[in-house]
Formats: C-alpha cells, sequence, structure tokens
C-alpha cells in the first residue's frame, strides 16, 4: 500500500537527520555559483571564475568516492568531521587569496583542496536505508523525500548565494555556504543513534563499489544527464539575455526544479508496479524526449512551460536510481555506490556547460539547446544498451554484502531476499515492490 511521508519521519529521529542533510546540502548549489559571483565582482575575470568553479566540481568528483569509501569503513562521524574541516579551510583559503589579490595558481590549489565536501545526499540516504531496509514503501517514499530536499536546496541555493554577494559583500556567498556546510555535518554527525553501522576492512567485499556492471551503467548515464543539466542551466542565462531579460533565467531555471520537486513529492505517495530497471529506462527516456521542445521554445514563458514539463521526469528517475544502486551495490559499500551517480552527474555537469558555452558563442542561443537535446540522446542510448545488466541479478555481491549485515543467507529464497527489495523490483515475499538511487 501507499506509504505517507508522516509515517517514514515516525520513526525516531528521522526529522532530525533528513534537516541536518537539508542545511548541510545547501552548499550544493550554493558554493559554485558563489565563487563565481565573487571571482566575477572583485576581478571582472569571467573565465577564470568559470574556470575555478569547473575545478571545484571535478575534485569532487574525483574525491568524493573516496571519502564515501571511507564513510562506509569508518562511519559517518569519524569520516566526516575532518573531511569537512579540510573542505571548509581550503574554501576560507580560496576567498582569502581572492580577496587580496593572489596568484591565480593560488586559487587553483585551493579550489581542488576543498573537492573532499562530503555529499551529506549520500549520508543521509544511508541512514534511511539502514532505519527501513525491511519496509520497501517507506523506504520508497523516504527516497522520494530526499530527491524533493535536493530539488528545494537547487531553487533556494543559487538565489541565496548571488543575493548574499550582490548584495552585502563578494564573498558572502561563499561565505555562508561553508558555515551551512559545517552546521549541516555537525549536526548530523552529532546524531549517533541513526549512524549506519560501518564495515571494517575485513566485512568489506573488496575493491571499489565501482566494480558492480549496474553501477557502471547508472554513472555512464548520469554523466550524460549531468550535461542535460549544466548546459540548460547555461544556455537558459544565454536566451534570457539574448531576449532582454537575463534577471529572468534564475526563475526559469526554478520552475525546472519545481517540476521535479512536485513530481518528486507525488511519486513519493506512489505504489509502484513491475522492475524498478524498467520504470528508471523509462525516466531516463523521459528526461531525453523532453528535451526536444526546448528547441522550439521562442520566448521565456513558452521555455519556461517547456522546463516544467521536463522537471516532472528527474525526481522520479533519480528516486529509482537510488533503488538500483542499492540492489547492485554490497550494503557495506552503499554510501561510496551512491556517491558514484553523483560524481558522474558532476562530471557531466562540467561537460555539458563547457560545450554549451562554446555553441552559444558560435551559434547563439538557441542552437545551444541542441546540447542537452544531443545529451539526453546520449543517455538514452547508454541506458538501452545497459539496461539487460541493471535486470541481472548481482547475486555474488548481494549475498556478500549481506553477509556482511549479518543477515543469514537462504538458498530458496529470491534474490532480493525475504523483505528486503530484489533486482527485479520486487520483496523476496509477498510480491510487493522496492524503489531506491548521488550530485
Amino acid at each position: 500500500m501507499a506509504v505517507s511521508y508522516r509515517e517514514i519521519f515516525a520513526s525516531p529521529g528521522a526529522w532530525k537527520f533528513s534537516a541536518a542533510g537539508l542545511l548541510g546540502r545547501m552548499p550544493l548549489s550554493m558554493t559554485g555559483i558563489g565563487v563565481v559571483t565573487m571571482v566575477s565582482q572583485l576581478t571582472g575575470r569571467y573565465g577564470l571564475a568559470g574556470a575555478l568553479s569547473a575545478v571545484m566540481a571535478l575534485s569532487k568528483a574525483a574525491l568524493g568516492p573516496q571519502v564515501s569509501r571511507l564513510v562506509d569503513r569508518y562511519g559517518q562521524r569519524r569520516t566526516l568531521r575532518p573531511a569537512t574541516l579540510v573542505s571548509v579551510a581550503a574554501l576560507a583559503g580560496l576567498l582569502v587569496c581572492t580577496q587580496q589579490g593572489a596568484p591565480d595558481w593560488t586559487l587553483f590549489v585551493f579550489a581542488a583542496a576543498s573537492g573532499c565536501v562530503p555529499g551529506l545526499g549520500a549520508m543521509v540516504r544511508a541512514r534511511w536505508a539502514a532505519l527501513h531496509q525491511d519496509a520497501p514503501g517507506r523506504l520508497h517514499s523516504a527516497y522520494a523525500w530526499e530527491s524533493v530536499v535536493d530539488e528545494v536546496c537547487f531553487i533556494a541555493g543559487p538565489i541565496v548565494a548571488i543575493g548574499l554577494s550582490t548584495s552585502w559583500f563578494p564573498e558572502a556567498g561563499p561565505l555562508v555556504s561553508g558555515v551551512f556546510l559545517l552546521a549541516g555535518v555537525g549536526w548530523l554527525t552529532a546524531q549517533r543513534g541513526t549512524e549506519p553501522v560501518p564495515h571494517p576492512p575485513g566485512e568489506l567485499t573488496g575493491g571499489s563499489a565501482l566494480r558492480s556492471r549496474g553501477l557502471q551503467v547508472l554513472v555512464v548515464t548520469f554523466v550524460a544527464t549531468g550535461a542535460i543539466f549544466g548546459s540548460v542551466d547555461v544556455v537558459t542565462v544565454a536566451f534570457a539575455d539574448e531576449v532582454g531579460h537575463k534577471s529572468s533565467a534564475s526563475l526559469v531555471l526554478a520552475v525546472y526544479a519545481l517540476g521535479s520537486c512536485l513530481a518528486g513529492a507525488v511519486f513519493g505517495l506512489l505504489r509502484m508496479e513491475g522492475p524498478a530497471a524498467r520504470r528508471w529506462l523509462v525516466g531516463v527516456g523521459a528526461m531525453a524526449v523532453s528535451m526536444i521542445p526546448l528547441q522550439l521554445a521562442g520566448s521565456l514563458p513558452l521555455l519556461a512551460a517547456a522546463l516544467f514539463v521536463a522537471g516532472l521526469a528527474v525526481a522520479p528517475t533519480m528516486v529509482t536510481t537510488v533503488a538500483l544502486v542499492e540492489a547492485h551495490v554490497p550494503r557495506s559499500a552503499l554510501t561510496e555506490g551512491m556517491t558514484w551517480t553523483s560524481t558522474g552527474i558532476c562530471v557531466g555537469v562540467a561537460l555539458g556547460s563547457s560545450a554549451a558555452g562554446w555553441v552559444v558563442d558560435a551559434a547563439g542561443a538557441r542552437a545551444g539547446y541542441a546540447v542537452p537535446g544531443v545529451a539526453g540522446a546520449v543517455a538514452a542510448v547508454v541506458a538501452v544498451a545497459g539496461y539487460r545488466r541493471l535486470r541481472r541479478p548481482a547475486t555474488v555481491s548481494r549475498r556478500k554484502g549481506r553477509e556482511a549485515d549479518g543477515v543469514p543467507q537462504n538458498p530458496h529464497e529470491h534474490p532480493g531476499g525475504a523483505g528486503r527489495p530484489g533486482l527485479d523490483g520486487r520483496e523476496g515475499q509477498g510480491g510487493q515492490e522496492a524503489p531506491r538511487p548521488v550530485a
């Protein structure tokens, strides 16, 4: 049966770690745009600002999975606190060097070091997974709720960062972003009762979570998906500028996030039927098709309407991705597995932003919407090609992960296990379906 959001928050400590995750995830959408705004105001060099933002994104893509792997091994409290201090110190160094007019190479050093910032979305979802591992309906609603939280961050974050840096002082946006990160991580890691049990080296299945063939499909697909997000942002700003309403770009992009937010909220209340892999394939296909109308929009109102419709496919696809990561990655590497999908998006955003900027400069904003169109087509092709991997049971890795959790193995059990999600999106007993998931 469908599960209400009130039910998932009835669990002790649930609202607290979700709220901490909201606070700690605000920097996800604030830091990059805040640094761009700060650097452009202090130096007037947009090229430098964009390069620093790209370095920060790529650094996070490279270091994020390694931090998450340490979380799986040593726990959230022991890993996140030192990683956060390093990241915030690097961000502070970047702010000081920019304000003092230090050489450019110092800015890039600090930008690269800031990438060890922990992805709190994966940390919060790991807590939900531990809390509702035997209640797939509630877990589905919890993952959908966190997708809504993601969208709220992406709606509010850029507005807060840009507003602070333009109305207060240039460094204000990234500075407040660092404060949010410190507060969110501190609050989350203080909640020991809901922290997932770490898996010492002797319990790990060996190697990176990325060895999973199913996870590889998800990550590669999400590189193309990230290219959609990155290119849509850049081209929409350029389009708004081209029609003489550049200040409206943030509102148009907020409509895109709003569509995803509403779809995620409704999706979490639904009882899903059929294999999760099939729903994921449909979702990726819908995201690809929704890029076509963008190339036909001739005004900002039409563009906003098209982006709203496009956003409806985003959150449900992300929620189902989480379910597939959980199905294909051992629980002892679950946080790392979730972070790899976010890494794919980060890489894609960097590639999509660069490609879109080049096309806009060469052929104008309207032509720039071909970039998300191509990225969507690539995502759909990869999803279709890898569909069989996602349907194929990852029997060995799942068993090892479950044994590490102390779950006994039953040779007559469905691949998903009794009361646990199977790879076809169903529970081992009763035929109930179960869903799940980084940016």
